[in-house]
């Protein structure tokens, strides 16, 4: 791996990043295509699933040096704490962003529940993994991880603690109980905020490891592809992955973007990740799969596999789990639930159930 590079460096990058595009954008003849065929929503009757959306906040995890645990807030934001540090992931607390209906279930962690932000990862600049709204709710000293390309963005907004680095490399936050790193990887995706940006900045996923090496991919936004293999061989025993699993049909359009469940399973699979947390479903609806169809194929994927069914932590939002320390015979992690504050039980949906707890709080 790559020495980790000094903190809120100032770099020139070039002007666009259309060379690491995996797949052709969209044009013309897909864009009519989608205009005609009326394809980017659920159909109505299937909206009466938002209610089984799966919603039990509950407190924050006790986090001290050693702990790793994470709590869902919705889509791809996560809290995570990490060797005595709390890390946002592309935080959005907004209810609503540019060009998409509210969302559909609150976010899971109020914002005056959350203890000091230690810093905050952004895997990309679409309007639902960087908001500038939620963003502007933190101190300007915070530090933030973006993609090569996006720090003028953030010193705009007068943020001081700014690092954009490329794929492949990383840094260093100190921590309670040692260096946290924080390395950048490739995803299968791209960027557009303006109608003149597509892919001036660049976009991925994040590895964070812990002093005691334990280690979370968080893949951001991404279609599935030959980089999880990459990223599997070059960061070893990957302990959790969080992967999106929503927002997937039509798959004609959405495919080299957007994993779908089975997808995501595989993913997991080349990452060598013993854990697989989804995200980026039931918070908003960005695409025509009925809102509780990601969370039955995943779970199928997921037995289709045989793998333990303890080990797929299909969170709702607002729930936690803390990842235990690796076993010395076996180098494997454990895992145990945190309880919710809403039900006094798992924050986990259990796996058995046929349908998901109905929600609360709407």
């Amino acid at each position: 791996m790559a020495e980790p590079r000094p903190l809120a460096e100032s770099r020139s990058w070039p002007r666009d990043f259309t060379d690491r595009l995996t797949a052709p954008l969209p044009g013309v003849r897909a864009l009519a295509r989608i205009a005609r065929e009326g394809k980017l929503r659920p159909v109505p009757e299937t909206l009466r699933q938002i209610q089984q959306l799966p919603f039990e906040p509950g407190p924050l995890p006790d986090a001290g040096s050693s702990t790793i645990a994470l709590t869902w807030a919705g889509h791809a934001s996560w809290v995570i704490r990490i060797g005595g540090l709390t890390v946002l992931t592309d935080p959005v607390w907004s209810r609503k962003i540019l060009g998409t209906p509210a969302r559909v279930t609150p976010v899971g962690v109020r914002w005056e529940d959350l203890p000091p932000v230690d810093a905050v990862v952004i895997s990309h600049n679409h309007y639902d993994h960087l908001d500038a709204p939620t963003l502007k709710r933190l101190p300007r000293d915070t530090p933030l991880l973006l993609p090569a390309g996006l720090a003028p963005w953030a010193r705009r907004r007068r943020f001081t603690r700014v690092t954009d680095l490329d794929w492949w490399e990383a840094v260093e936050l100190p921590g309670p109980g040692g260096p946290v790193r924080f390395d950048f990887v490739p995803a299968h995706h791209w960027s557009k905020r303006t109608l003149t940006d597509t892919c001036r900045s660049l976009w991925g996923g994040w590895v964070l490891t812990a002093p005691d090496g334990r280690r979370i991919h968080f893949a951001g936004d991404t279609g599935y592809g030959h980089w999880f293999e990459e990223i599997g061989r070059r960061y070893r025993d990957i302990d959790l992955t969080l992967l999106p699993i929503g927002a997937y049909d039509p798959r004609w359009m959405l495919r080299p973007v957007h994993t779908d469940p089975e997808e995501a399973v595989r993913a997991c699979q080349d990452l060598g990740a013993r854990y697989l947390a989804p995200m980026h479903w039931s918070t908003f609806l960005l695409s025509a799969e009925p809102p509780l169809e990601p969370l039955h194929r995943i779970r199928a994927a997921w037995a289709a596999t045989g793998r333990p069914t303890s080990d797929l932590w299909d969170l709702p939002v607002g729930a936690s789990r803390e990842l235990e320390p690796r076993a010395p015979e076996s180098g494997a992690a454990g895992a145990r639930a945190v309880e919710s504050r809403s039900t006094g039980e798992s924050g986990a949906v259990e796996p058995a159930a046929v349908e998901p707890r109905v929600g609360e709080g709407r």
